[in-house]
């Protein structure tokens, strides 16, 4: 399904991409260069994933009521109601300490200022977009600094499959080894490919329940390991609330 902007959110553009990236190497602050190459390479893993939504009970539960995170995460009144010790309320800590917001991210990416598109796939892509920040926060890899993000986007790239969340991590890598003659940015971005691999499937958990769990026993049951290398680079950060 082409969009009446002529942007087709399933076919792969590897001219956007590589525009996308130098811009975003350049400037590791433009998040609106991560969506383009998020639009341009992800786009082939969402029919995937989302089948992969409807192969359980509480996925075809959540597809069918199509909840849109973005709306309940930028809540001031949802996100206050987590009881300390929650991943809810870690989130909650991280929101206060970034200055981030669900809906501030959302309207990042959408690039077009485009409707919201009554389309299956195009709900779970929001979705995949709502829970990065949670994403952070299970991993404890930080959002205010260039490893943090590129070992969250190898974790994503191990989650999802989506080739931009690849693209992106092997570029910082190969810039940072450029800059440094060190392997040790790359080693704690592989790092976080393999954690992403044996970590249980993020996107088909229920983040409603998801927020409401102790935060360690959260961690433990979804198989998120520590990041060892990556606190080698830079001490894990802890959100508390």
């Amino acid at each position: 399904m082409a969009s009446s902007t002529g942007y087709n959110p399933y076919r792969r553009d590897l001219g956007t991409a590589f525009q996308a990236i130098r811009k975003l190497l350049a400037d590791g602050n433009d998040t609106e260069q991560v969506f383009k190459i998020m639009r341009a390479l992800n786009g082939p893993s969402m029919p995937h994933n989302y089948s992969r939504l409807l192969s359980t009970a509480d996925g075809r539960r959540m597809a069918y009521q199509r909840v849109e995170l973005a709306e309940k995460l930028s809540d001031p009144g949802y996100v206050a109601r987590f009881a300390p010790g929650t991943v809810g309320a870690a989130y909650r800590a991280f929101l206060e300490k970034t200055g981030y917001s669900a809906d501030g991210l959302a309207k990042v990416s959408n690039l077009n200022q485009e409707p919201i598109v009554e389309d299956a796939y195009m709900w779970f892509g929001r979705r995949t977009r709502d829970v990065h920040d949670i994403w952070h926060v299970l991993t404890g890899y930080r959002a205010d600094e260039s490893l943090g993000e590129a070992a969250l986007v190898a974790f994503s790239y191990a989650q999802t499959g989506g080739k931009g969340w690849a693209f992106i991590a092997i570029a910082a890598s190969l810039k940072s080894w450029r800059v440094t003659r060190s392997l040790a940015f790359a080693r704690a971005v592989l790092e976080g490919y393999r954690l992403g691999r044996r970590a249980s499937w993020l996107l088909g958990e229920d983040y409603e329940k998801l927020l409401a769990e102790p935060f360690d026993a959260a961690r433990t049951r979804l198989g998120i390991a520590e990041a060892v290398r990556y606190q080698a680079c830079n001490p894990m950060q802890e959100w508390s609330a």
